[in-house]
C-alpha cells in the first residue's frame, strides 16, 4: 500500500485568519483532486501566520479561530489535513496540530518544547502540551510534533513509544545562513534515535525581519534524506510511504526529487529578495524609492529592490552635493539604466545651503565638523521622504550591518526609511552578493565594487579613514555581536591589537538608541539586529567584562 503525503510549503498573511483559512481549503483541494494525495500537512500556526506575536492576545482571536476550523472541517473531505494554530483549551492557549478528516477532528497535539530565546518568545503566549500525539491515518500510526519538539529527543521518543511509525513535524523556523545544514543534521538524529522516518513541513515567505525559505524535506528511519522541495518556492510538494507490515520499519519513504543545495551567497540573496517582496506586497505598496550614491550599498540594494517587484514599481535617486564624485554619478546613472528604473538627478546643494543660512546665526563661534555632513544626508532624507509621500513609494534604506553596529550612519538622514534588506549584512559579505548577482546578469558596474567605500560627505573622504578595514571591523563585530565574546575574549585570538578591539566595542554600545530608530530589515545571520538582540539603551556594563 502507498500512503502519498503533501507538504503544503505555502506563504500565509499574519492576522488575515479568513484569508489564510480559505487558502487551506484551496490547497487541500488541489492536493487531493490533482496530486491524489491521502494526507496534505501544512506548517506551524497556519492559521494566524507566524509569528502572529500579540495578536495572540487578542480576545477576538478563539472564535476566529473555531470559525477557521468550522469552515474547513465543513468543505474539506475526503483528504486527511494536518494543519497548525493556536486554541484555548480549558482557558489556555496552546500551540496545536490538529487531524481533520470528514468533518472531525480526529486527533490534537500541543507543542511540547516553547523555545523563549532569539527571535521566539513562545512562552509569552502559550501553556507547554503534556501529551502524546498519535493518530491512525490508513492503517499507519502517525506521530504529530510541532517545530521545537524535533530539537529535542524526548517528544519523538514519546511518539515512538507509544507506537508511532511515521513522524510528521509541522515548522515554522526562520531562515538565517547556517539554518539549512543545522536541519539535515538534526534530523538524522532524530530518526536514527527513533528508527522512523520523518516529514519535515516548513514554513514559506517572510513577516517583518523574519524570513521562511520553506525548504521542506523528508528523511527515512536510517536519517538519510530522500526529497527536498525547493527552498524559497511556495507549493505542494509530495512524497509516497511504502506500507509494509512484513518490514522491521512499516513505513518507507519512496526516493524523490531533491531540490539543489544553495550557496551562502544565493541563500542570502533569495532571503532578501523575499523579505523585501512580501514587505511590500503585505503592506500594500505601490513601490520602492532609493537613494542611489554610485557606491555598493545602494547598489546592491537597487538590484534586490528590482528583483524583488520589478524594475517598473522602482525609482532611483541621485542627488549629488560638492563633495559627490563624477565616478559615482556615473556609475549611478549606468546602473539605473542597467536594470531598467526610473532615475532621477535631485542636486541638493540649495537645499543644504538654506539650512545652513537659517542656522548660521546657531553655528557662529562654532568650527565646520560633522554637523555640516550629517545636513547633507539629512537633506538626501528629507528629499526622498518627500517622494515617498507623494508618490506612495516606500523608501528603501541602504545602510549595512557593520555600519549600523558602529553608528556609521546618520539619524534622520541615510537611516530615513521604511525597510533595509542589508540591515543583517556585513559589509564584506556586501561585496561577495554583488559578485554573486553579476553572475545573474551584469546590473552592478565592476567599479561600484572595486572602488575604495566612501560616504562621500567631505572632500577625499573614504570609510576606513574613520572606521578600522572592513575585513578586521567585521571579524570583530561577528566575534562580540554574533558570538557574545567579551574584549578580552577576542583579544586573545591575537589577530587584533587592543585599542582597536575596544574602540570598535565601545561604538556598537554607544550606538544602540540608533539601531532602536532604523527600520526592520531582513535577518540573514543567527544573531541580527532586532529581535535576536535586545539590548539596554541605558546602561553601565563595562566592555571588558
Amino acid at each position: 500500500m502507498t500512503l502519498r503525503i503533501a507538504m503544503a510549503q505555502l506563504d500565509m498573511l499574519v492576522g488575515d485568519i479568513s484569508k489564510n483559512t480559505q487558502s487551506v481549503i484551496d490547497a487541500a483541494c488541489k492536493a487531493r483532486d490533482e496530486e491524489r494525495a491521502d494526507v496534505v500537512v501544512f506548517p506551524e500556526l497556519t492559521l494566524t501566520g507566524y509569528p502572529p506575536e500579540d495578536l495572540l492576545l487578542r480576545p477576538s482571536l478563539e472564535p476566529r479561530i473555531e470559525s477557521a476550523l468550522t469552515k474547513i472541517l465543513a468543505e474539506v473531505r475526503d483528504i486527511y489535513v494536518l494543519i497548525g494554530y493556536p486554541r484555548h483549551i480549558d482557558g489556555e492557549l496552546f500551540n496545536c496540530a490538529g487531524v481533520i478528516y470528514q468533518g472531525k477532528i480526529l486527533a490534537e497535539y500541543a507543542k511540547q518544547k516553547l523555545p523563549n530565546f532569539l527571535v521566539f518568545d513562545d512562552k509569552r503566549y502559550f501553556r507547554e502540551g503534556q501529551d502524546v500525539g498519535i493518530v491512525n491515518i490508513k492503517g499507519v500510526n502517525v506521530g504529530l510534533s510541532i517545530c521545537e519538539d524535533i530539537w529535542h529527543p524526548e517528544p519523538i521518543a514519546q511518539a515512538k513509544a507509544a507506537g508511532a511509525e511515521l513522524i510528521l513535524n509541522l515548522n515554522a523556523s526562520p531562515y538565517h545562513i547556517e539554518k539549512m545544514g543545522e536541519r539535515e543534521a538534526l534530523l538524522y538524529r532524530r530518526a536514527t534515535e527513533a528508527s522512523l522516518p520523518i516529514v519535515y513541513v516548513n514554513y514559506m515567505g517572510a513577516q517583518d525581519e523574519l524570513v521562511y525559505e520553506g525548504g521542506s524535506f523528508v528523511v527515512n528511519a536510517k536519517g538519510q534524506k530522500v526529497m527536498q522541495a525547493p527552498w524559497f518556492e511556495a507549493g505542494l510538494y509530495c512524497v509516497d510511504m511504502i506500507i509494509d507490515d512484513s518490514r522491521p520499519n512499516k513505513v518507507e519513504p519512496v526516493s524523490g526529487k531533491i531540490a539543489p543545495s544553495l550557496g551562502e551567497e544565493a541563500s542570502v540573496y533569495q532571503a532578501m529578495v523575499l523579505g523585501l517582496r512580501d514587505y511590500i506586497e503585505k503592506n500594500h505598496f505601490k513601490g520602492i524609492v532609493l537613494g542611489l550614491s554610485g557606491g555598493i550599498d545602494s547598489a546592491l540594494s537597487l538590484a534586490v529592490a528590482v528583483d524583488a517587484i520589478g524594475a517598473d514599481r522602482v525609482q532611483a535617486v541621485m542627488m549629488p552635493y560638492t563633495y559627490t564624485s563624477s565616478i559615482s554619478l556615473h556609475d549611478a546613472e549606468e546602473e539605473a539604466n542597467l536594470l531598467g528604473v526610473k532615475y532621477s538627478v535631485l542636486p541638493i546643494e540649495s537645499m543644504v545651503s538654506a539650512f545652513t543660512d537659517v542656522l548660521a546665526p546657531e553655528f557662529e563661534g562654532y568650527a565646520k565638523d560633522t554637523t555640516e555632513e550629517n545636513l547633507q544626508a539629512r537633506t538626501r532624507g528629507v528629499a526622498l521622504m518627500a517622494i515617498s509621500n507623494k508618490k506612495g513609494l516606500m523608501v528603501l534604506t541602504t545602510g549595512n550591518k557593520s555600519e549600523m553596529a558602529v553608528g556609521y550612519a546618520t539619524l534622520y538622514g541615510d537611516m530615513v526609511g521604511g525597510y533595509s534588506v542589508l540591515k543583517d549584512v556585513f559589509k564584506t559579505l556586501v561585496f561577495r552578493l554583488c559578485r554573486y548577482r553579476n553572475t545573474l546578469g551584469y546590473v552592478i558596474p565592476e567599479r561600484v565594487i572595486t572602488r575604495p567605500p566612501s560616504a562621500e560627505l567631505a572632500p577625499d573622504q573614504k570609510d576606513e579613514d574613520s572606521l578600522p578595514s572592513y575585513d578586521i571591523l567585521d571579524d570583530i563585530l561577528r566575534m562580540y555581536i554574533e558570538e557574545d565574546q567579551s574584549a578580552e575574549a577576542i583579544l586573545a585570538t591575537n589577530k587584533f591589537d587592543r585599542e582597536t578591539v575596544y574602540r570598535v566595542l565601545r561604538l556598537v554600545d554607544v550606538n544602540e538608541y540608533k539601531r532602536r530608530q532604523s527600520p526592520t530589515g531582513v535577518r540573514i545571520t543567527a544573531r541580527g539586529f532586532g529581535r535576536d538582540r535586545r539590548y539596554p539603551i541605558t546602561n553601565g556594563w563595562h566592555i571588558g567584562e
